[in-house]
């Protein structure tokens, strides 16, 4: 059983324009439960960034900026670290790691269509390793300890 980053990631993205003030999107983050919020530009709107709880505070909290009074495209972080629906999960754990991040957008082709967040994988891994030791003690039952 091979699990893919479409089947952990959350599709229910948080998209801010880059010319919205820190401030309300902040409020945004807290009223949607999210860590991160996608930045757009233009129109059609396109993901140009992405800004993080790390973000705010580097960019905003420890210089003692106004959040009313910086918008979203200058706190972004213009690289999005990405993967495809298809990729397993353990390839985007690796990934994670590698980079030190805690989100991959999950793109296909040049559409956004989720986020993977290191508490998706961490759960997603659970439930495995759940699965997986219900099995090993049915098998122990049926079988014996020495199979």
């Amino acid at each position: 059983m091979v699990l893919r980053a479409k089947e952990i990631m959350d599709s229910h993205l948080l998209k801010i324009d880059g010319e919205v003030d820190a401030l309300t999107c902040a409020r945004a983050m807290l009223a949607a439960r999210k860590g991160y919020a996608l930045v757009t530009r233009g129109d059609p709107p396109v993901v140009a960034g992405i800004a993080t709880e790390w973000d705010y505070l580097e960019k905003v909290v420890a210089p003692g900026v106004d959040p009313s009074r910086i918008r979203m495209r200058e706190i972004a972080s213009p690289v999005l670290h990405t993967c495809a629906p298809d990729t397993p999960t353990d390839e985007v754990a690796t990934t994670m790691s590698q980079l030190g991040v805690r989100r991959l957008v999950v793109r296909s082709g040049e559409e956004v269509v989720g986020i993977v967040t290191s508490r998706h994988v961490l759960s997603a891994f659970r439930q495995y390793v759940d699965q997986l030791s219900s099995e090993i003690a049915g098998f122990q039952a049926t079988h014996g300890p020495l199979g």
